[in-house]
């Protein structure tokens, strides 16, 4: 009898039914992400994410100023992002290509894999999937192999600790300042983790008891102040704050900026969808919530609505915000405990079998980023007749700097800064030819790379002084032959 029990519970130690549901997901989206590996690689900023994180690997030192312009050489730049860059540049030396796919990759799957795991202490395992699965449908159209990805699942660990500290009555662990400290040196988007905190301080505030709320407050002030000063736990110190902010500073060039437009309504989509969704489950319900929760959902959605690259914070977070409440108020059940966790043995060979289908799919795939904005061709065409200054249209700028040349403009748009994009975009959509001449005579521009469907490539075959010497689906290249 014992025998038979013994086999029975080692049976029962490999048995795919102990692996959580939260765990199987994130497995899933891992898979995905490796499988659909090109898509990770769809952004050109891509290309000197990983050239800033080569230089500083090269260097054994930060940036201080831009050197991968000539518009805008020397002057001050510094690297908000520089951990992460330095993460993507040392996976794309160890795999190539493939090593940003998997290092984005597996942030992702860690990220949703915790959404469903954090859903599922208060609801149950199938409502915490859909409603995961959904978050990742609205979040896949930003997911690329950028900082903003490797930063999803610290985001996503600090709010649910603010909150949770929130929900107890209690100031935050100074344990979290770890949390912000990774976030400040991954990504500029620390500064909305500050925001949290105090939103969740004003919900902690709100749910406590009279005689306690001064005591309170004093810990979660402190909690905050400590916050702030580990978010200048970077090579740039309060640098790194002010750098944060100049992205919102650019005014009407915000509005040309695919992820940072407004959201489209246009067309009715998942993520009109999923707030008039939402309208209608919590009218419905009648799901009630305290007035700071009120405002975190508002801020949210406020983001969402101003720039599309915060679709996916929305779909990440907002389930978080509410989650407590809409429990409690509609009875749900949770799937497992705050513990919960899949049993050591399965996860070691679960962490085994996917490292080694990891290094399979790497030994024999050959995976690069899009043609549409590395223009390898061209810029061969374009070392052969070694011009000084290339006029290059905004989606090449990261192959071009990837490709150690010189770029007029590129993705850093907090460099280059209002009035200098916003003269270029006039220029490159021929709304003001005047501003086009200017540039070439201004920077004495030599060669001009535009994508043939940019307004100005067509003008340079019909003006004087400028020859076609290579054109393709995906780039056109002029050079000057007479001043």
């Amino acid at each position: 009898m014992s025998t038979e029990t013994g086999a029975i519970q080692r049976e029962k130690v490999f048995s795919l039914g102990d692996v959580p549901a939260w765990l199987w997901l994130g497995i899933g989206v891992y898979a995905l992400a490796l499988i659909n590996g090109r898509t990770l690689l769809g952004d050109s900023d891509t290309y000197w994410h990983i050239a800033v994180g080569q230089w500083i690997l090269d260097h054994n030192a930060f940036p201080t100023v831009d050197f991968y312009s000539y518009t805008k050489a020397g002057e001050p730049w510094v690297s908000s992002s520089w951990l992460s860059q330095v993460l993507l540049a040392a996976s794309y030396n160890l795999a190539g290509w493939t090593g940003p796919i998997v290092l984005s990759g597996a942030c992702i799957a860690v990220t949703f894999a915790m959404l469903t795991r954090i859903l599922g202490q208060r609801i149950p395992a199938s409502l915490a999937v859909i409603v995961t699965l959904l978050a990742l449908l609205l979040s896949v159209q930003h997911l690329w192999a950028r900082p903003h990805v490797l930063v999803l699942p610290v985001m996503l660990a600090w709010t649910y600790g603010v909150l949770s500290a929130s929900e107890r009555g209690s100031a935050p662990s100074f344990c979290l300042l770890l949390l912000i400290v990774l976030w400040a040196n991954l990504h500029g988007g620390f500064v909305f983790g500050l925001v949290l905190v105090g939103g969740c301080a004003l919900d902690a505030l709100w749910n406590a008891d009279r005689p306690q709320r001064k005591s309170l407050a004093l810990r979660w002030a402190g909690f905050s102040v400590a916050a702030l000063a580990a978010c200048c736990v970077t090579p740039y110190g309060w640098g790194s704050i002010l750098a944060a902010r100049k992205i919102l500073d650019l005014g009407e060039l915000l509005h040309l900026i695919y992820e940072w437009m407004p959201a489209d309504f246009s067309r009715f989509g998942l993520f009109e969808t999923s707030i008039l969704g939402l309208i209608a489950g919590a009218l419905y319900g009648r799901v009630k919530l305290t007035p700071p929760r009120i405002a975190l959902v508002l801020g949210l959605l406020h983001m969402a609505l101003s720039h599309a690259r915060n679709i996916e914070i929305f779909a990440l977070l907002l389930p978080i915000v509410v989650l407590a409440p809409v429990a409690s108020q509609l009875g749900l059940r949770p799937a497992w405990g705050a513990r919960a966790a899949a049993p050591t043995v399965v996860m070691a060979v679960i962490m085994i079998l996917i490292g080694g289908w990891t290094w399979l799919l790497a030994a024999n795939t050959t995976v690069a980023p899009p043609e549409s904005h590395s223009p390898a061709a061209a810029v061969e065409a374009l070392k052969a007749h070694s011009p000084k200054r290339v006029l290059n249209d905004l989606p090449f700028g990261g192959y071009l700097i990837w490709r150690q040349i010189p770029v007029f403009v590129d993705g850093r748009a907090e460099l280059y800064g209002e009035a200098f994009d916003m003269a270029y975009y006039r220029a490159m959509q021929l709304k003001d030819i005047n501003q086009l001449l200017d540039i070439l005579k201004r920077w004495d521009i030599d060669a001009v790379l535009l994508m043939p469907q940019t307004p100005a490539a067509g003008l340079f075959s019909h003006i004087g002084g400028w020859q076609k010497v290579y054109a393709d689906k995906n780039a056109v290249l002029h050079i000057r032959t007479a001043n």
